[in-house]
C-alpha cells in the first residue's frame, strides 16, 4: 500500500470556522492494530502528529485542546472507533 492509498480527508467546524485537510496514519501499529500516530494537515498547514493514548488524543505541538479532539473524532470516524 503506497502512502497516498492510506491517506484520507478530513473536515469539520470549530468556533465557527470550517476546517479541511489531510490524514496520513503512521505505519506503526499498535496492539489493537490501530495506527501509533496520524500526520494531519489542516487549512494547508501541518497541524502536527496526534496519537490516541490512554483514552485521550495528544498532539506534538501547542494546539488548542478542541482541535485536537475535533481532529481526534474524524480520525475516530474513519476508523470507526
Amino acid at each position: 500500500m503506497t502512502a497516498e492509498d492510506k491517506i484520507f480527508n478530513i473536515a469539520f467546524e470549530a468556533d465557527g470556522k470550517k476546517y479541511t485537510g489531510w490524514v496520513n496514519p503512521s505505519d506503526k501499529f499498535n496492539k489493537d492494530g490501530f495506527p501509533v500516530s496520524f500526520h494531519v494537515v489542516l487549512n494547508d498547514a501541518s497541524f502536527g502528529h496526534v496519537s490516541h493514548n490512554n483514552g485521550e488524543w495528544t498532539i506534538n505541538e501547542d494546539r488548542p485542546q478542541e482541535l485536537i479532539e475535533k481532529v481526534g473524532k474524524a480520525i475516530e470516524r474513519k476508523y470507526a472507533v
